[in-house]
């Protein structure tokens, strides 16, 4: 099968003709991808950029989308032929303490799809089946492929921060994750301000029904925010310091700042302004299968889209190239059969 392999971090990937995947155990399944997001996990994952390294070689892509081609001998609520997605978590244990209280995400022996086992930059990909997620019919598979990470991830976000129509809530970065974040605040009822530093991200912002818009790159985000009497809860998506500082300082007292993205530096927390105005700093990864399914209910009654673009598989390393230099609107979508 046709694959994009990372095989040297930080060297371009490179198609490869690969193996088909097996069924492993009894609850795998071999989904047909048709089309795949692009995250960008799968560029921190094809650089190596975090403390706990993929494994080498890797085929990337954890928003792989397709039909059910194989079915393991213990899988009994799917069939060939039905309409799933492969998430970012493969797999968790079941048994420990996360597993056992909903919050599979956190679980210690998880894995997790696109980089401790291969992803869906290729034509077809092996699943454990209990993780996947059935796609509605109402939604074709270029449109649905972002909900299985940038979706559930922002989402998640959203609920732990606990937006609501008496809150305000601020997101900052307003790309792949933070565009849909927006949405899904709105959904909440939330009154909404977006952040960016590229103005087209801010007229995106503008046509999904942004309450307001700051642009970092002329504006004190901070000042700016409280001036419009401050903000209870901040999304934070973009991935630098100043830009986690400058939503901390647009906290209300009692404010929470969820953070989403993940930034090469460490973050400048202020410890007495902290304690002493009650914020709070908050890590949000990505949701669970319920999550999960609630995300897809939400894209299929129209409530949630994904701006996207479609490009072919081969398309990855240019794609990478403009994730870069802040170039994308939104997401982008591998298609790949």
């Amino acid at each position: 099968m046709k694959a994009m392999v990372v095989e040297k971090f930080g060297a371009p990937l490179v198609l490869r003709d690969m193996p088909e995947p097996q069924l492993r155990g009894p609850y795998d399944v071999i989904v047909k991808i048709h089309a795949c997001g692009v995250c960008h996990t799968d560029l921190h994952a094809a650089h190596g950029d975090w403390p706990v390294k993929p494994k080498l070689p890797l085929i990337p892509g954890h928003e792989g989308v397709g039909v059910v081609e194989k079915v393991g001998e213990l899988v009994t609520h799917l069939q060939v032929g039905d309409r799933v997605g492969v998430p970012w978590l493969h797999s968790a244990c079941g048994l420990c303490d996360p597993c056992l209280s909903g919050w599979e995400t956190l679980c210690a022996h998880q894995h997790m799809t696109g980089y401790s086992v291969d992803g869906s930059y290729a034509e077809k990909v092996v699943a454990d089946g209990r993780f996947v997620g059935k796609i509605p019919d109402a939604l074709d598979f270029a449109a649905v492929s972002p909900h299985f990470c940038a979706g559930v991830t922002t989402y998640k976000a959203v609920k732990v921060g606990g937006a609501a129509p008496d809150k305000v809530v601020l997101i900052s970065g307003l790309g792949g994750l933070g565009h849909m974040a927006l949405q899904y605040a709105k959904v909440a009822g939330a009154t909404t301000i977006g952040v960016d530093v590229q103005e087209h991200s801010l007229d995106l912002a503008k046509k999904l029904g942004a309450d307001e818009v700051i642009n970092a790159a002329s504006q004190d985000v901070g000042k700016t925010a409280q001036k419009l009497g401050g903000v209870d809860i901040v999304i934070a998506t973009a991935v630098s310091a100043k830009a986690f500082r400058a939503s901390f300082d647009a906290l209300k007292p009692g404010g929470k700042l969820v953070i989403v993205g993940l930034p090469p530096e460490e973050l400048p927390i202020p410890v007495f302004e902290l304690v002493l105005q009650g914020k709070s700093v908050i890590g949000s990864i990505v949701g669970t299968r319920k999550d999960l399914e609630e995300t897809l209910d939400l894209a299929a009654r129209g409530l949630v889209k994904c701006n996207y673009a479609v490009e072919p598989l081969e398309a990855v390393n240019d794609i990478f190239g403009r994730m870069q230099a802040g170039k994308i609107e939104g997401r982008m979508v591998l298609q790949i059969s």
